[in-house]
């Protein structure tokens, strides 16, 4: 599978881009909508033209037609063929190819199998759930066995549950087949659980790429900084296991219970957005639940940040605006804040590579 080189790319949407993929990578490319993102897939893909160079295996694949590019595509709007039934939806791409009829049939019995979806071969699309399109779509993606693989906020549709169940399918289908994969998304948290590296994509340009942990615990700049939502970092003095796959680490005099089954924890970051705040106390376990006391109100359009002292610690909340006025908050008033476990990052110095991207 190629590693793929960007230099110099640019067009309508992208400033002069310069990335590399490793061979058999998962990259995110992650930022808001209207970055350039998905131009900067379509360039790849070459369905959009562009200056600059983009090297499959530092071969220039400039004047290659997009049909000679082994690239396969999985598009937002998943494209399928209403008139044609799941079988003949992955088969499409293999006939305008030319294969023989017996080739076709083995390699969309193979995708039917790879991606779970057997039983739905006869069906048409109209007749599938959100979840079980999408496995159709990357069938089709992958049905010419493609170098590189391409996809376009695939997840954007389906509910949480959902979501979360077909990343792990994919993430598990991609080490499998060992592709080079690059999948546009503006969920932060969405690119934290899938990705091997992340490339930060704001107003046409690469602001950073870099580990998903590295990315949270050392953003190389403010700009970066914000579009992760500023997470709240705190140095751990110390961390021991509470139970299987828990370990309660202690940040001063603030104590947190945090998923992690590895070593030990030097440093955790929690979301703004992660930091619940209510009125009252709050009901059952007090695992993550404290009373803090609000220092600073900053309204930033339809959300209201809080910055909160939890006990000898300053942090910052956000919430919605219009929870915010029914919360009738001012600076000096007591609150109780939750900070959900399955929430919390957390980074060990041993994965902190000399190699860092953007570290101060």
């Amino acid at each position: 599978m190629p590693f793929i080189t960007l230099k110099h790319v640019k067009n309508f949407a992208c400033r002069s881009v310069d990335l590399e993929i490793r061979d058999k990578e998962f990259l995110v490319l992650l930022g808001p909508n209207g970055s350039g993102k998905t131009t900067l897939l379509n360039a790849i893909a070459g369905h959009v033209e562009y200056q600059g160079n983009i090297l499959f295996d530092e071969i220039s694949i400039d004047r290659t037609p997009a049909s000679k590019r082994g690239v396969g595509y999985l598009f937002q709007n998943l494209a399928l063929f209403p008139h044609l039934d799941i079988a003949a939806n992955i088969a499409y791409s293999l006939k305008v190819k030319k294969w023989s009829q017996q080739k076709i049939r083995e390699r969309v019995g193979e995708l039917l199998e790879l991606v779970n979806i057997k039983h739905l071969a006869s069906r048409y699309p109209a007749n599938l759930s959100g979840g079980e399109k999408q496995r159709v779509a990357l069938a089709r993606a992958l049905a010419a066995s493609p170098e590189v693989l391409l996809l376009d906020e695939p997840m954007s549709s389906l509910d949480e549950q959902t979501s979360k169940y077909l990343r792990t399918e994919l993430k598990r289908l991609q080490r499998r087949l060992g592709v080079t994969t690059i999948y546009v998304t503006h969920d932060l948290m969405e690119a934290v659980n899938i990705a091997d590296r992340m490339a930060i994509v704001l107003e046409g340009m690469i602001e950073q790429v870099d580990e998903p942990e590295k990315m949270l615990f050392f953003p190389c700049n403010e700009r970066v900084s914000d579009f992760i939502g500023a997470p709240n970092i705190l140095d751990c003095d110390y961390c021991k296991s509470t139970a299987q796959g828990l370990m309660e680490v202690g940040c001063g005099e603030l104590k947190l219970v945090v998923p992690h089954d590895g070593d030990t924890i030097h440093k955790i970051a929690i979301l703004p957005r992660h930091v619940h705040v209510s009125g009252d106390k709050p009901r059952g376990p007090m695992a993550n639940s404290f009373m803090a006391k609000v220092t600073d109100i900053m309204p930033r359009n339809d959300m209201v940040r809080l910055r909160i002292e939890v006990s000898d610690k300053e942090m910052v909340a956000e919430i919605p605006y219009h929870f915010y006025e029914q919360l009738d908050l001012a600076i000096g008033k007591e609150i109780y804040v939750i900070v959900r476990a399955r929430k919390i990052r957390v980074f060990e110095y041993k994965n902190l590579s000399a190699d860092k991207t953007g570290v101060e």
